[in-house]
């Protein structure tokens, strides 16, 4: 999994979003990221809750951070949507049943506290299951099935406790209660 994680690329895009190349996921994360290529995942249930996943102490930026299900970022040649399957079964060891795009758009840039920087074009999908994750210890050290109206006001009231990327997202996404009509994709 470490030499995975040494070797997995990213795609490297220009300021409209068309790729440019590729280099080192574990190389590019710095303090001046280049916009690269990534996708963000909201897994909702049978009972038509989300699942909120607290990133592992492990992790490079926003270690022990409340945020969606997973991300992740789809190699060079590989469809996002496949990108979202592969990290799901990494993750969580989850199978998607269905997995729909909601925000093609989204679009961020954040400052971790370490100084690292997230610069990126980050379509957001929702997947649904009928399974319970079992998460990979190197990438997720807590998980938590929620109401995802009850997470957007959460989300709302203490931004802090959050993925900056999840509090946009929470604007976005009518599964959290946002209104995507009044906000535009950053």
């Amino acid at each position: 999994m470490i030499v995975q994680e040494m070797t997995e690329r990213v795609v490297l895009l220009d300021a409209s979003g068309t790729p440019v190349g590729s280099d080192l996921k574990s190389t590019v994360h710095t303090a001046d990221t280049p916009l690269h290529l990534a996708f963000s995942c909201h897994v909702v249930n049978a009972a038509g809750e989300v699942l909120v996943t607290r990133r592992s102490l492990g992790k490079k930026t926003w270690p022990g951070v409340w945020t969606n299900s997973f991300c992740g970022h789809p190699g060079p040649d590989e469809a996002s949507a496949d990108s979202v399957v592969r990290r799901a079964a990494h993750e969580l060891g989850l199978d998607l049943h269905t997995l729909d795009l909601v925000l093609p758009d989204f679009r961020y840039r954040a400052v971790d506290a370490s100084g690292i920087v997230e610069n990126e074009i980050c379509p957001v999908y929702v997947a649904r299951v009928d399974t319970e994750p079992a998460p990979n210890p190197h990438e997720v050290m807590d998980v938590a099935w929620v109401d995802p109206l009850a997470l957007g006001e959460a989300v709302a009231l203490t931004p802090w406790a959050f993925s900056p990327w999840l509090v946009l997202q929470a604007e976005q996404l009518e599964l959290l209660g946002g209104n995507p009509a009044r906000s535009a994709p950053r």
